[in-house]
């Protein structure tokens, strides 16, 4: 093998090694689903968004109709504030509902929209107010201890 085509081989292997590595990078971040879609921005209010994060999908019948913006906590209500972009393509009534789910047992957390059945439709601002807050695992333990030792001291 003569020395180019060596030289060669070694950089298209380079190459290829660092479009795997910001796939990777991409795909950590959850960042490899851009779209370009026309969206418009609702808001929830949470009392606890566990280990929610920016770029979370918002999932409706399991499709992604939407990424979560920003958290935020709100001084005046002592809650978390969740900034959502739903695409413009999905409408959804305004007495739908959200959720914060977990994917799996310890998977990533996600939104879950469940449409209501009202005539009009969120719009651009609206604020959605049926939330449902995280499961935290670490308070679902607790609660069982205490339970347990409970019905031990009795």
């Amino acid at each position: 093998m003569t020395r180019d085509k060596t030289d060669f081989l070694v950089g298209l292997f380079i190459l290829l090694g660092l479009l795997a590595l910001v796939f990777l990078a991409l795909r950590a971040g959850n960042m490899s689903s851009f779209t370009f879609a026309s969206t418009y921005k609702v808001q929830a209010y949470f009392d606890n968004v566990g280990g929610l994060k920016v770029r979370a999908p918002i999932k409706s019948s399991g499709v992604v109709v939407g990424r979560v913006s920003s958290i935020g906590f709100d001084n005046q209500r002592f809650q978390a504030l969740v900034s959502m972009d739903l695409e413009s393509a999905y409408e959804f009534p305004a007495d739908s509902s959200v959720a914060i789910l977990t994917s799996g047992l310890l998977g990533e957390q996600y939104i879950g929209l469940t449409p209501g059945g009202d005539d009009k439709n969120l719009a651009n601002g609206s604020t959605i107010g049926f939330t449902q807050s995280a499961v935290v695992l670490e308070d679902l333990i607790s609660k069982f201890l205490y339970s347990s030792a409970e019905g031990a001291g009795k």
